[in-house]
Protein backbone atom coordinates (compact mmCIF):
# COMPACT_ATOMS: atom_id res chain seq x y z
CA UNK A 1 0.00 0.00 0.00
CA UNK A 2 1.39 3.51 -1.26
CA UNK A 3 2.39 5.58 1.96
CA UNK A 4 0.01 8.56 0.30
CA UNK A 5 -2.80 5.72 0.68
CA UNK A 6 -1.55 4.35 4.45
CA UNK A 7 -1.96 8.24 5.49
CA UNK A 8 -5.29 8.81 3.82
CA UNK A 9 -6.84 6.39 5.63
CA UNK A 10 -5.28 7.37 9.12
CA UNK A 11 -6.75 10.25 8.64
CA UNK A 12 -9.85 9.06 7.73
CA UNK A 13 -9.77 6.19 11.01
CA UNK A 14 -8.87 9.55 13.37
CA UNK A 15 -11.57 11.39 11.78
CA UNK A 16 -14.62 8.93 13.07
CA UNK A 17 -12.38 8.17 16.31
CA UNK A 18 -13.03 12.27 17.13
CA UNK A 19 -16.38 12.33 15.37
CA UNK A 20 -18.14 8.35 15.86
CA UNK A 21 -21.69 10.52 17.07
CA UNK A 22 -22.70 10.72 13.46
CA UNK A 23 -26.26 10.55 14.15
CA UNK A 24 -26.22 13.87 15.19
CA UNK A 25 -25.49 15.15 12.20
CA UNK A 26 -29.72 14.57 12.23
CA UNK A 27 -30.58 15.69 15.11
CA UNK A 28 -28.23 18.25 15.86
CA UNK A 29 -27.62 17.39 19.46
CA UNK A 30 -24.12 17.82 20.90
CA UNK A 31 -22.34 15.40 23.36
CA UNK A 32 -21.80 16.98 26.78
CA UNK A 33 -20.77 14.12 28.49
CA UNK A 34 -17.81 12.90 30.55
CA UNK A 35 -15.48 12.45 27.39
CA UNK A 36 -16.25 16.37 26.40
CA UNK A 37 -13.41 16.50 29.43
CA UNK A 38 -10.62 15.57 27.05
CA UNK A 39 -8.97 17.21 24.56
CA UNK A 40 -8.27 15.95 20.92
CA UNK A 41 -4.80 16.95 19.21
CA UNK A 42 -6.71 18.31 15.76
CA UNK A 43 -8.70 21.23 15.33
CA UNK A 44 -11.64 19.36 15.77
CA UNK A 45 -14.15 22.06 17.40
CA UNK A 46 -16.48 20.96 20.86
CA UNK A 47 -19.73 21.63 18.92
CA UNK A 48 -19.42 19.58 16.54
CA UNK A 49 -22.49 17.05 16.38
CA UNK A 50 -21.10 14.09 16.07
CA UNK A 51 -17.53 15.12 18.20
CA UNK A 52 -17.05 13.36 21.68
CA UNK A 53 -13.78 15.64 22.52
CA UNK A 54 -12.96 19.22 23.05
CA UNK A 55 -10.74 21.14 20.87
CA UNK A 56 -7.15 22.20 22.72
CA UNK A 57 -7.60 25.84 21.46
CA UNK A 58 -10.79 26.36 22.73
CA UNK A 59 -10.09 25.03 26.05
CA UNK A 60 -6.96 27.10 26.27
CA UNK A 61 -8.85 29.99 25.20
CA UNK A 62 -11.77 29.39 28.55
CA UNK A 63 -9.04 29.11 30.67
CA UNK A 64 -7.17 32.40 29.76
CA UNK A 65 -10.53 33.99 29.45
CA UNK A 66 -11.03 33.27 32.97
CA UNK A 67 -13.55 30.20 32.71
CA UNK A 68 -12.80 28.15 35.86
CA UNK A 69 -12.70 24.22 34.26
CA UNK A 70 -10.92 21.61 34.67
CA UNK A 71 -10.32 20.84 31.41
CA UNK A 72 -8.90 24.69 30.15
CA UNK A 73 -6.33 23.82 33.07
CA UNK A 74 -5.20 21.03 31.42
CA UNK A 75 -5.09 22.19 27.79
CA UNK A 76 -1.97 23.92 27.61
CA UNK A 77 -0.22 20.56 29.46
CA UNK A 78 -1.68 18.37 26.88
CA UNK A 79 -0.85 20.84 24.00
CA UNK A 80 3.03 20.50 25.33
CA UNK A 81 2.52 16.73 25.65
CA UNK A 82 1.44 16.10 22.49
CA UNK A 83 3.62 18.99 20.81
CA UNK A 84 6.70 17.31 22.36
CA UNK A 85 5.67 13.53 21.48
CA UNK A 86 4.41 14.34 17.76
CA UNK A 87 5.02 17.86 16.61
CA UNK A 88 3.04 18.46 13.08
CA UNK A 89 2.56 14.60 12.59
CA UNK A 90 -1.00 15.56 14.20
CA UNK A 91 -1.59 18.00 11.29
CA UNK A 92 -0.35 15.39 8.75
CA UNK A 93 -2.18 12.57 9.97
CA UNK A 94 -4.94 13.66 12.88
CA UNK A 95 -6.79 17.05 12.29
CA UNK A 96 -10.05 16.61 10.53
CA UNK A 97 -9.50 20.29 8.63
CA UNK A 98 -6.26 18.52 7.32
CA UNK A 99 -7.69 15.77 5.95
CA UNK A 100 -10.71 18.05 4.44
CA UNK A 101 -7.96 20.37 2.96
CA UNK A 102 -5.55 17.22 1.52
CA UNK A 103 -9.42 15.97 -0.05
CA UNK A 104 -10.17 19.16 -1.51
CA UNK A 105 -6.76 19.32 -3.43
CA UNK A 106 -7.26 16.24 -4.88
CA UNK A 107 -9.41 17.94 -7.32
CA UNK A 108 -7.93 18.08 -10.50
CA UNK A 109 -7.69 21.90 -11.58
CA UNK A 110 -4.38 23.86 -12.12
CA UNK A 111 -2.39 23.93 -9.08
CA UNK A 112 -0.62 27.40 -7.94
CA UNK A 113 2.38 26.76 -5.45
CA UNK A 114 3.01 29.97 -3.31
CA UNK A 115 6.43 30.29 -1.49
CA UNK A 116 4.37 32.19 1.72
CA UNK A 117 8.25 33.21 2.71
CA UNK A 118 6.81 35.74 5.19
CA UNK A 119 2.83 35.48 5.27
CA UNK A 120 3.45 31.93 6.73
CA UNK A 121 4.50 33.71 9.90
CA UNK A 122 0.77 35.07 10.77
CA UNK A 123 -0.32 32.61 12.22
CA UNK A 124 2.06 33.15 15.00
CA UNK A 125 0.39 36.73 14.83
CA UNK A 126 -3.20 35.11 15.63
CA UNK A 127 -1.89 32.58 18.06
CA UNK A 128 -0.88 35.29 20.09
CA UNK A 129 -3.05 38.09 19.42
CA UNK A 130 -6.92 36.14 18.91
CA UNK A 131 -5.67 32.61 20.99
CA UNK A 132 -3.94 34.47 23.96
CA UNK A 133 -3.90 38.52 24.13
CA UNK A 134 -7.57 39.17 23.14
CA UNK A 135 -9.40 36.32 25.43
CA UNK A 136 -6.84 36.93 28.43
CA UNK A 137 -7.13 41.29 28.18
CA UNK A 138 -10.50 41.98 27.04
CA UNK A 139 -13.14 40.88 29.54
CA UNK A 140 -16.98 41.41 29.81
CA UNK A 141 -17.60 44.20 32.33
CA UNK A 142 -20.64 42.49 33.96
CA UNK A 143 -18.95 38.60 33.96
CA UNK A 144 -15.23 39.33 34.23
CA UNK A 145 -14.70 36.83 31.80
CA UNK A 146 -13.00 36.89 28.59
CA UNK A 147 -13.99 35.44 24.99
CA UNK A 148 -13.03 32.72 22.82
CA UNK A 149 -12.26 35.07 19.87
CA UNK A 150 -10.18 32.51 17.71
CA UNK A 151 -13.21 30.14 17.87
CA UNK A 152 -15.56 32.73 17.45
CA UNK A 153 -14.50 34.99 14.92
CA UNK A 154 -12.04 32.87 13.04
CA UNK A 155 -11.89 28.86 12.88
CA UNK A 156 -13.63 27.15 9.68
CA UNK A 157 -13.79 23.58 12.20
CA UNK A 158 -16.26 25.45 14.29
CA UNK A 159 -17.95 26.60 11.34
CA UNK A 160 -18.03 24.05 8.50
CA UNK A 161 -17.83 21.10 11.11
CA UNK A 162 -20.48 22.77 13.90
CA UNK A 163 -22.34 25.28 12.82
CA UNK A 164 -23.54 24.53 9.55
CA UNK A 165 -24.90 21.25 10.24
CA UNK A 166 -26.58 22.60 13.85
CA UNK A 167 -28.27 25.56 11.67
CA UNK A 168 -29.28 22.60 8.98
CA UNK A 169 -31.64 21.00 12.02
CA UNK A 170 -32.60 23.78 13.62
CA UNK A 171 -34.75 26.53 12.68
CA UNK A 172 -34.68 28.90 15.83
CA UNK A 173 -30.72 28.79 14.96
CA UNK A 174 -31.57 29.99 11.16
CA UNK A 175 -33.70 32.51 12.65
CA UNK A 176 -31.14 33.81 15.12
CA UNK A 177 -28.38 33.72 12.58
CA UNK A 178 -26.80 37.11 11.77
CA UNK A 179 -23.65 39.31 9.98
CA UNK A 180 -21.19 37.43 12.66
CA UNK A 181 -22.24 34.16 11.17
CA UNK A 182 -22.34 35.37 7.69
CA UNK A 183 -18.96 36.69 7.97
CA UNK A 184 -17.40 33.31 9.51
CA UNK A 185 -19.00 31.29 6.60
CA UNK A 186 -17.45 33.29 4.06
CA UNK A 187 -14.05 33.36 5.88
CA UNK A 188 -14.82 29.55 5.96
CA UNK A 189 -15.83 29.35 2.40
CA UNK A 190 -12.53 30.99 1.06
CA UNK A 191 -10.24 28.43 2.78
CA UNK A 192 -12.44 25.82 1.12
CA UNK A 193 -11.57 27.30 -2.04
CA UNK A 194 -8.26 27.93 -1.24
CA UNK A 195 -7.52 24.53 -0.52
CA UNK A 196 -8.77 23.43 -3.80
CA UNK A 197 -5.82 25.32 -5.43
CA UNK A 198 -3.04 25.43 -2.78
CA UNK A 199 -1.98 22.72 -0.71
CA UNK A 200 -3.11 23.69 2.91
CA UNK A 201 -3.24 27.35 2.71
CA UNK A 202 -4.81 27.23 6.13
CA UNK A 203 -2.44 24.90 7.83
CA UNK A 204 0.26 27.11 6.31
CA UNK A 205 -0.70 30.93 6.79
CA UNK A 206 -3.76 30.88 9.39
CA UNK A 207 -4.06 27.97 11.73
CA UNK A 208 -2.20 28.62 15.66
CA UNK A 209 -2.45 25.13 16.47
CA UNK A 210 -0.85 24.14 13.95
CA UNK A 211 1.46 27.34 14.94
CA UNK A 212 1.94 25.63 18.53
CA UNK A 213 2.97 22.14 16.49
CA UNK A 214 5.68 23.54 15.01
CA UNK A 215 7.78 24.86 17.36
CA UNK A 216 8.27 21.54 18.36
CA UNK A 217 9.04 19.80 14.93
CA UNK A 218 12.71 19.68 15.46
CA UNK A 219 12.70 18.60 19.20
CA UNK A 220 9.92 16.01 18.95
CA UNK A 221 10.18 12.15 19.42
CA UNK A 222 8.82 11.51 16.35
CA UNK A 223 11.11 13.15 13.60
CA UNK A 224 12.05 12.89 10.15
CA UNK A 225 15.30 11.53 9.68
CA UNK A 226 17.62 11.37 6.34
CA UNK A 227 19.50 9.04 6.23
CA UNK A 228 22.90 10.70 4.89
CA UNK A 229 24.53 7.68 3.78
CA UNK A 230 21.43 6.53 1.28
CA UNK A 231 20.70 9.98 0.04
CA UNK A 232 22.00 10.67 -3.46
CA UNK A 233 21.24 14.16 -3.72
CA UNK A 234 19.21 13.91 -6.70
CA UNK A 235 16.36 16.50 -5.49
CA UNK A 236 13.39 14.23 -5.93
CA UNK A 237 12.25 14.70 -2.44
CA UNK A 238 12.73 19.08 -2.56
CA UNK A 239 10.80 18.80 -5.72
CA UNK A 240 7.66 17.09 -4.32
CA UNK A 241 7.34 18.59 -1.76
CA UNK A 242 4.25 21.19 -1.45
CA UNK A 243 5.81 23.16 1.28
CA UNK A 244 8.83 24.70 -0.68
CA UNK A 245 11.12 22.36 1.99
CA UNK A 246 14.37 20.66 1.20
CA UNK A 247 13.81 17.69 3.32
CA UNK A 248 17.58 16.51 3.12
CA UNK A 249 18.28 19.85 4.57
CA UNK A 250 16.20 20.65 7.15
CA UNK A 251 14.12 17.14 7.40
CA UNK A 252 12.21 18.76 10.30
CA UNK A 253 11.00 22.34 9.36
CA UNK A 254 8.52 23.92 11.09
CA UNK A 255 6.11 24.32 8.04
CA UNK A 256 6.50 20.73 7.37
CA UNK A 257 2.96 19.18 7.83
CA UNK A 258 4.58 15.57 7.56
CA UNK A 259 2.60 14.80 4.74
CA UNK A 260 4.99 12.31 3.64
CA UNK A 261 5.42 13.31 0.26
CA UNK A 262 8.79 13.45 0.12
CA UNK A 263 9.25 10.18 1.58
CA UNK A 264 7.38 8.46 -1.39
CA UNK A 265 9.13 10.40 -3.92
CA UNK A 266 12.68 8.84 -2.77
CA UNK A 267 14.11 6.57 -4.92
CA UNK A 268 16.46 5.20 -1.96
CA UNK A 269 14.31 5.59 0.83
CA UNK A 270 17.02 7.72 2.70
CA UNK A 271 14.22 9.60 4.33
CA UNK A 272 11.68 8.00 7.14
CA UNK A 273 10.33 8.67 10.46
CA UNK A 274 12.02 7.36 13.43
CA UNK A 275 11.91 8.38 17.68
CA UNK A 276 14.21 10.72 19.06
CA UNK A 277 17.16 8.45 20.85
Amino acid sequence: MKIATKRLLTQIIFFFVQNPLLHNFFTGQIYRGRLKMICTPGLNCYSCPAAVTSCPLGALQLFLAGAKQSLSLIAAGFLLMVGTLFGRVICGFVCPIGLLQDLLYKIRTPKLKPVLRYTRYLKYVILALFVALLPLLVRNEFSGLGDVWFCKYICPSGTIFGALPLLLTNGFLRDMAGLLLGFKGLLALGFLVSAIFVYRLFCRVFCPLGAIYSLFNKIAFVRMHCDKNACTACGKCAKACLLHIKPTVTPNAPECVRCSTCVASCPTKALGYRGKV
